[in-house]
């Protein structure tokens, strides 16, 4: 073999190693791993071509993928330019693709159901609206996936989604198979159903909709390996709460109130529904706790003491422990947050609001896994 060749297998194996260092914006892959690298060319001046397949025609990260692929395939030395064509795999590319990602998993099975799964799944739940439990949601998973923790979130909220502002998400969900790749914000994955509502149309569904919607959040979804799943429930204790405990036995509430007595009363019948579900509940999150004043004292617009009341009940009910999480106080910062995209936990973070969400996501992010509907390992002797 001569020379040149040695130096052009080099070149071709680097760019080939800069390119496996390429992940897919949205499966978060790396690209070769996945098959989208159908064919690389180098000419003998270093002029790069490469051909990358993208999962579906109107990939709406079609750019970002083929900025990533010529800054990585650039950098090698010895490369002189890159250019980068794309094109769309074939339906029977499609399908080995779901396979690597899904195995021979049924596509309508809920990985977070199986035994093994080791996603904690979070049900934020409340009794009432108006409480935030929306703006406790996206802070706390924002707050865990600054703590380098894989995070989806899953807008359970039907009829009064809001989640996707909240987080600013802009894109819209692809489909490639069978499975729906949801869009991602501030490190979080995040599928809602105004994804898919025209503007701001209302959703009018009856309890069978409501729980197949939820069922294919669950389980179409391409939601990768989480650590945490947060779900954002609607008010109440209706059909998705009833579906969720169905659907995800081991997932495990954390109830959100205010110190308000009206608030405090209707998230104790919140929770009380996980004496009918089974379900454990993690802790309460009390919201709108008060509002500090420029001389340093506090201001208890709603009351005080309601979140703690709420714990005791939900303990005295239960006959576990059930721990009051944190108090949040009112700030402007996170109702503009929730306006503009940007969580509190990011643009404040050392704001009284940032550090009681910090220290709730550091209670969530140290805790094991529930053990229910866990195998437990254990062995009969024999008699």
């Amino acid at each position: 073999m001569s020379i040149q060749n040695v130096a052009a297998d080099d070149l071709q194996a680097a760019i080939s190693a800069a390119l496996a260092g390429v992940q897919d914006p949205e499966i978060h892959r790396p690209i070769t791993e996945l098959g989208m690298v159908e064919q690389v060319s180098v000419a003998p001046d270093g002029a790069t071509r490469v051909r990358v397949l993208l999962t579906v025609a109107g990939c709406p990260m079609r750019d970002k993928l083929t900025t990533d692929v010529t800054a990585a395939v650039s950098a090698v030395p010895g490369v002189s330019s890159v250019a980068v064509e794309l094109g769309v795999m074939s339906d029977a590319q499609r399908t080995e693709l779901r396979t690597k990602l899904r195995g021979d998993n049924p596509v309508n099975e809920i990985p977070f159901a199986k035994p093994g799964s080791p996603t904690r799944v979070y049900a934020v739940a409340s009794g009432k609206g108006g409480v935030g439990k929306s703006s406790v949601t996206v802070n706390l998973a924002v707050a865990l996936a600054r703590r380098g923790l894989q995070v989806g979130v899953l807008d359970a909220d039907i009829y009064g989604f809001s989640v996707p502002r909240m987080l600013g998400v802009t894109g819209k969900p692809t489909q490639v198979e069978k499975m729906i790749m949801p869009p991602q914000a501030h490190g979080v994955k995040v599928i809602s159903i105004g994804m898919f509502t025209p503007g701001n149309t209302a959703v009018v569904w009856r309890g069978p909709m409501l729980h197949r919607a939820l069922q294919q959040f669950l389980s179409d979804v391409y939601w990768g390996e989480l650590d945490v799943l947060l779900m954002d429930l609607p008010p109440g204790t209706g059909d998705i709460a009833i579906s969720l405990a169905q659907l995800v036995p081991s997932a495990e509430l954390l109830v959100v109130t205010t110190p308000q007595l009206a608030a405090r009363e209707v998230a104790e019948r919140a929770g009380s529904i996980a004496l009918q579900t089974h379900q454990q509940i993690i802790g309460v999150v009390e919201n709108m706790s008060w509002l500090e004043l420029p001389d340093g004292s506090r201001m208890e617009l709603f009351g005080a003491g309601g979140g703690q009341a709420v714990a005791d009940s939900l303990s005295a009910s239960t006959g576990t422990r059930v721990g009051l999480l944190g108090q949040v106080p009112i700030e402007v910062a996170i109702r503009e947050g929730g306006d503009n995209g940007t969580p509190l936990v990011l643009s404040q973070p050392d704001s009284p609001a940032g550090r009681a969400f910090d220290a709730i996501a550091d209670t969530l992010a140290a805790r094991q896994r529930s053990l229910v509907g866990r195998p437990l390992g254990l062995s009969v002797a024999a008699r």
